[in-house]
């Protein structure tokens, strides 16, 4: 099969994207991740999928799965696997509109990765429009939580996982139009500081700021990084009323390491942190953690099988380790097959600039069209 005789059209593949874009999704407002999940059930309904709709858990939104007709479809598969959950808030529509500028179009979610879920829907419409099979059954799960670490998911993904011969993740690619067959392992922790309350107006030395500790620990949580091992506190929230001194602070902190012993070292620091002083508190605790996923020959082998379908398609794709989990982490670390970055080019993933490329809608698609008409043969 020559994936280069697909149809695929950029500009009509971003129409449909544009209504995934629109519909805002972040991870911690369950209704309308479940929204968004609504909508993309329907199109991979419509595309032939039997849905089946995994309740959410931990109060975050509901995930779907969606099995295609195959002769035999108890064998191995592949698995597509990507988040429908974004960091960006109900509202930044207002400052990130989805609009086009040339080759780029711009939204909330766009590159990180609704793109890539679409194109990977896409890839499967196209195959069955042209009744080409795929030689293994064909499984698609959409998942809520990624953005936070994946903690009501993890354990859904790891044992649909277990099912599969292949895992083939879109999240966006690589700079470049690279691939990824590897991401670095990740802890996040939390973080509590407890000071004294007082009026910080008529008695402020009476009190001792659980702010002003969170501050000097920022500081040397930060002061930690390596070139093995990176600190960064992103999150923290503290007091009510200015004028009183603030009894509690919490916060988030995360750190990311290529290895996994060096990790376990930052985990085991982090753990060991304590207050600056007997007057105040300060507690870590450990959130949810993404394993190393290290290239091994299995997925180093799935990766030169999509190198050969994009050379046959003009362009070149190289491989790499990456920062920045993903589901792909859990999988990749289980030892099953897996190739991640599938997704579109772009950049800005995060930030009010996220945009894609959009003539990667159509090339990169055609790519995951081929890796799934071609893998098991």
């Amino acid at each position: 099969m020559d994936p280069n005789a697909l149809p695929f059209d950029a500009d009509a593949m971003l129409e449909g994207l544009r209504e995934w874009v629109e519909c805002e999704s972040p991870t911690f407002d369950k209704a309308a991740v479940d929204r968004m999940m609504d909508m993309a059930s329907r199109a991979l309904a419509m595309s032939g999928g039997r849905i089946e709709r995994v309740p959410g858990r931990m109060g975050y939104g509901d995930c779907v799965r969606a099995t295609f007709p195959h002769p035999t479809p108890d064998v191995p598969g592949i698995l597509v696997m990507g988040h429908l959950d974004t960091v960006h808030p109900v509202g930044t529509l207002a400052s990130l509109p989805f609009r086009r500028e040339g080759n780029r179009a711009y939204g909330p979610g766009i590159f990180d990765m609704k793109g890539g879920n679409y194109l990977a829907l896409e890839a499967i419409r196209q195959l069955r429009r042209a009744g080409v099979p795929t030689k293994l059954p064909v499984t698609v799960l959409f998942t809520s939580d990624e953005e936070i670490g994946s903690p009501s998911t993890r354990d859904l993904i790891e044992a649909e996982a277990s099912r599969h011969a292949f895992i083939l993740v879109p999240e966006p690619a690589r700079a470049g139009g690279g691939v990824v067959t590897g991401r670095y392992a990740i802890a996040r922790f939390n973080l509590e500081a407890t000071g004294r309350p007082s009026h910080a107006g008529s008695n402020p030395g009476a009190g001792r700021s659980a702010i002003r500790e969170m501050a000097r620990k920022l500081i040397e949580i930060e002061d930690m990084t390596t070139e093995s091992c990176t600190f960064s506190v992103g999150v923290i929230h503290g007091g009510q009323w200015v004028n009183c001194v603030t009894t509690t602070c919490r916060g988030e902190a995360l750190s990311m390491a290529k290895k996994q012993a060096d990790l376990d070292r930052g985990v085991k620091a982090m753990l060991d942190l304590r207050a600056s002083s007997n007057e105040v508190q300060f507690k870590v605790t450990r959130g949810v953690t993404r394993p190393v996923w290290e290239a091994d020959e299995a997925g180093l082998a799935l990766y030169e099988k999509a190198r050969v379908i994009a050379k046959g398609l003009g362009y070149h794709i190289a491989s790499e380790s990456s920062g920045g989990g993903s589901d792909g982490n859990f999988t990749g670390a289980m030892g099953i097959p897996t190739l991640d970055g599938l997704g579109v080019a772009g950049g800005g993933a995060h930030t009010l600039t996220e945009h894609i490329e959009v003539d990667s809608l159509a090339y990169r698609g055609k790519l995951m069209a081929g890796l799934l008409a071609t893998l098991g043969g």
